[in-house]
Parts: C-alpha cells; sequence; structure tokens
C-alpha cells in the first residue's frame, strides 16, 4: 500500500516491515536515521512507546498519548503522529454518530476514543479490565461501562481477531448500526462475520487502514495522498497481510 502511495507519488522511498522487540524498541528506532530511514509508523505493541520516545507531538498524539506516525529527522529529533484517529473519521465517511461503544484499552482504543469524542460522539469504552477502563475513560474524558448499552457504532479495538481461532466470548457484542473493526488479516474477523450476519454497516479494519495510511504519506510528504492507488494494493495483497489493529 505505501510503496504504491510512493511509487505514484513519484518517490525514491521504499517502504519495508521492521519486527522489533519491545525490549529493543527505543534503540532501534533512535538508530533508524543513520540507517538512511526518513519515517516509520508503528502498530501493535509499540504505540504508547512510541509516544515516549517522541521528542515532539502533535496535537492528536499528545491528546491521545499514542503514536502511530513518525518522523525521523537528520539531526536526531523524532516527530510523533497519530494518524490511527483521523483515519477512523475518515473510514466512517458519514456524520459523527451520536453515541460509539470502544472495546479495548490500548493504543487504538485510544485514538478511537479521542476522535469520536472530538468530533462530538458520546463514547463509552469497555474492557475486559473495568479498572483500565475507567482510568482510559477518566484520561479522555468520556464514560466507561461494565455492561454496555446499545449503541450506534461498536468499535472493536482489542486483540480479539489477531488469531485465527479467537473467539467473540467476553465481548459485550450488543445492537449497534456500524460496526467498526481495526483488527484486518487475510480473512473476515470473528466480529466481522458477526456484523455481516446482522445486515449492519461494517468498516472493515483495511479500509481504516488505507486511511491511516494516506494521513501519514500526507504528514511526511506534504503532499495529497493518492488514496485510490493505496486501496488498489490493498486489495490485491490482501491475501499476504498479517493480523494487525
Amino acid at each position: 500500500m505505501m510503496n504504491a502511495a510512493f511509487a505514484e507519488l513519484e518517490l525514491d522511498w521504499r517502504y519495508l516491515p521492521l519486527p522489533v522487540p519491545p525490549e529493543r524498541f527505543a534503540e532501534t528506532v533512535r538508530a533508524l536515521p543513520a540507517s538512511g530511514y526518513r519515517a516509520a509508523n508503528v502498530t501493535i505493541p509499540h504505540k504508547l512507546a512510541a509516544q515516549d520516545i517522541s521528542d515532539e507531538l502533535s496535537d492528536a498524539a499528545r491528546a491521545i498519548g499514542a503514536v502511530n506516525t513518525l518522523t525521523l529527522h537528520e539531526d536526531g529529533r523524532i516527530a510523533g503522529d497519530n494518524t490511527d484517529a483521523g483515519g477512523l473519521l475518515d473510514a466512517l465517511g458519514e456524520p459523527p454518530p451520536a453515541t460509539a461503544l470502544v472495546l479495548g484499552a490500548g493504543g487504538a482504543a485510544r485514538a478511537a476514543i479521542w476522535a469520536l469524542a472530538d468530533a462530538g460522539t458520546r463514547v463509552t469504552v469497555w474492557n475486559r479490565t473495568i479498572r483500565r477502563a475507567k482510568t482510559l475513560a477518566d484520561e479522555l474524558g468520556v464514560e466507561a461501562a461494565e455492561r454496555p448499552r446499545p449503541t450506534d457504532l461498536l468499535v472493536n479495538a482489542t486483540s480479539v481477531g489477531l488469531r485465527r481461532d479467537d473467539s467473540l466470548d467476553g465481548l459485550p457484542l450488543i445492537d449497534a448500526r456500524v460496526v467498526v473493526e481495526l483488527v484486518y488479516g487475510d480473512e473476515p474477523t470473528p466480529l466481522a462475520r458477526w456484523a455481516e450476519e446482522r445486515g449492519v454497516r461494517l468498516v472493515d479494519g483495511l479500509d481504516v487502514l488505507v486511511r491511516q495510511g494516506a494521513r501519514s504519506v500526507a504528514v511526511w510528504t506534504g503532499r495529497e495522498a493518492p488514496v485510490d492507488a493505496m486501496r488498489r494494493a490493498v486489495v490485491q495483497g490482501a491475501s499476504s497481510t498479517s493480523a494487525q489493529v
């Protein structure tokens, strides 16, 4: 997807996957500029650590407390941004819902909660550990619920769906008009299948992926991202994409 964007923009850039264990994250990121890297995206489980290592933060990243987009300057400075938030709203492509329930309390959940609340949605957060949900809710000025009620929008920001044998047992699957599944991979997740069986609108994780990626490209290049070319690349390569969130 990102290489398709660079090609469309006629940039001599290359996008590569870099698996990094948590204990090596900081030193690896600090070493990237000397190896020719100018930017990076960050996914689970590094989004909170990426915020800590950033020398400067965008307003969104600072408010959310999580970073998924890094710009690596030649002088060693690291700028952190969060495009998950805007990407979610771009993928929804409609007026913000009146109410939303966000499942999870990690970096992806933080971005979703902040984006929706900032857009005027009344947000409730749920997590298997209610204490984590309440802590996050207090930080971002939203509500936490142990037993949520029906809502306009249901967002899965948990890791459920990362593995093929994951079960939905334990998740509060409530009535919703729209379901956003932030987990993506080479086949529908259990939650995506659940939503499709009920005939509700599903915003797939790949849709959100494209939109947040487009925002990252814009941050790095200062140019409008070629969303259509990026989407085509995602569709063509979906069978080889590992599940992520």
